[in-house]
């Protein structure tokens, strides 16, 4: 009996993958990943090939801060509706659907600019991609969470990484191959259409479940009469405090409210859970050429084989979560995060072997998989529905923001030490993170569910 119960469970984990809000996930993780690269890798390969010069170019990467920032609109994406939208779609699938239409449009104008003869149009059309692309991911992170229950939160995750991943290779390798064959101008064209993908899921998908409750209209209440209390005040500055009390206040102290001070617990995790990765990854590829491995070997094994193990690690993470619940899978990808980059400092002392590219780059990016779809999920377990948006961005903005600026040090260290120095003090740096997951394990408490808005079944 308990055989058949354990075999069950086994299934229901694997099984989990044919659930329709999965699938959709999946769509709109190809929707998410697939104008990253071309703002960015793609965009550097057709600008360097007009001999633009490469000063020019490094100022292009600029438009990436709109993903670090995307926090600061996210409250207008949580609270406002988009006129003529959001009463026939809802609130998640109207701002979708918008950063979709922005993204298309800029890079359909991106095809048809020239930037030999000028590069503002083309820094403009970016821009307005890389923000409608923030945009977006703030209202897919939010239709996320609210769309299934906790427990199916790791699937959808690793859902979304895989269609992310599968954009990722899209819009480089198929976007360079489409420019190569025909033009850069078919290549964007393309990639625009194939937002199309991205479109159609959000109009065949119901609208999450997540209702508003009695508690969210106490908070806007709450702002109404705080400002009725200064009547002296301009009606427009009455009108902005009480709708920033309500949107960015409010989603803060619920925050602190359900979980007391061990917030400042949590929020220590998704601050240092991705530093060892992050911290390590600008000096990743200077070690592989300067260990004498070539670009086509480094592109095969870390580009497409990579990108299998990652994949791989999503689904397993995702079926992990289901199987046994999230925290003891979070525990194990943050002690595997930190172990893998021991092996860069192994490798560093290799020569050039192959078996040590093949190994290093397996188990990283096989833990980063793993690591990605579980802690996703946890980090959307601690959002309240009421403002998804808001407070996952948040999470999200803190959980980058300090491995990328440590990772600026990084050819700093290596110049002043070695390769093995730097990547053993990066794992180092993976220590607290399993830390204060023990700690979670041990004395996390139960959030505060009163009148607790509901997420959507799945179905």
């Amino acid at each position: 009996m308990e055989q058949t119960t354990r075999i069950g469970r086994w299934r229901e984990a694997i099984t989990i993958y044919r659930r329709p809000t999965v699938l959709a996930m999946l769509f709109l993780g190809f929707s998410a990943g697939l104008p990253f690269m071309l703002v960015f890798a793609t965009l550097s390969a057709w600008l360097r090939e007009m001999e633009v010069s490469r000063s020019a170019i490094g100022f292009f990467s600029w438009v990436g801060i709109t993903y670090s920032i995307k926090f600061i609109w996210s409250p207008v994406v949580d609270r406002l509706p988009v006129p003529g939208l959001t009463r026939a779609l809802g609130r998640r699938r109207s701002w979708i659907l918008l950063g979709q239409i922005g993204i298309a449009a800029g890079l359909a104008g991106m095809a048809f600019a020239d930037p030999q003869a000028a590069l503002l149009p083309v820094a403009l059309l970016a821009l307005l991609v890389a923000f409608s692309s923030a945009t977006q991911d703030v209202a897919i992170d939010a239709f996320r969470i609210e769309c299934d229950i906790d427990r199916h939160q790791a699937a959808l995750a690793a859902a979304y990484q895989l269609g992310y991943r599968i954009a990722i290779l899209a819009s480089y390798t198929g976007a360079l191959y489409l420019a190569d064959l025909l033009s850069w101008r078919a290549a964007y064209l393309s990639m625009a259409g194939l937002m199309g993908i991205g479109m159609l899921t959000v109009l065949l998908r119901p609208e999450p479940v997540a209702e508003q409750d009695r508690l969210a209209r106490g908070e806007d209440a709450r702002a109404r009469a705080f400002v009725a209390r200064h009547p002296d005040m301009p009606v427009w500055l009455r009108a902005t405090l009480a709708w920033l009390m309500s949107a960015v206040v409010a989603p803060v102290r619920d925050f602190f409210s359900r979980f007391g001070r061990f917030a400042l617990v949590m929020l220590a995790l998704v601050a240092s859970f991705r530093v060892t990765d992050i911290a390590m990854a600008s000096m990743a590829n200077p070690l592989y050429i300067d260990l004498g491995y070539s670009k086509a070997m480094i592109a095969n094994i870390s580009g497409a084989w990579g990108l299998g193990m990652t994949i791989l690690g999503a689904l397993l993470g995702g079926s992990l979560a289901t199987r046994f619940g999230i925290l003891r899978p979070l525990l194990a990808a943050a002690f595997l995060a930190a172990v893998t980059n021991l092996l860069f400092a192994w490798m560093a002392g290799q020569d050039g072997a192959t078996h040590a590219l093949v190994l290093t780059i397996s188990a990283d990016n096989l833990s980063g998989g793993l690591a990605g779809s579980v802690f996703i999920a946890w980090l959307s377990s601690l959002t309240n529905v009421r403002y998804t948006a808001t407070q996952y961005a948040l999470f999200s903005s803190l959980m980058t923001l300090p491995g990328k600026f440590l990772s600026g040090f990084g050819g700093i260290v290596v110049d002043a030490m070695d390769y093995p120095t730097f990547f053993t003090l990066s794992a180092l740096l993976g220590l607290p993170a399993v830390g204060l997951v023990l700690i979670i394990m041990k004395y996390q408490p139960a959030p505060a569910t009163v009148d607790a808005p509901t997420r959507g079944d799945g179905k």
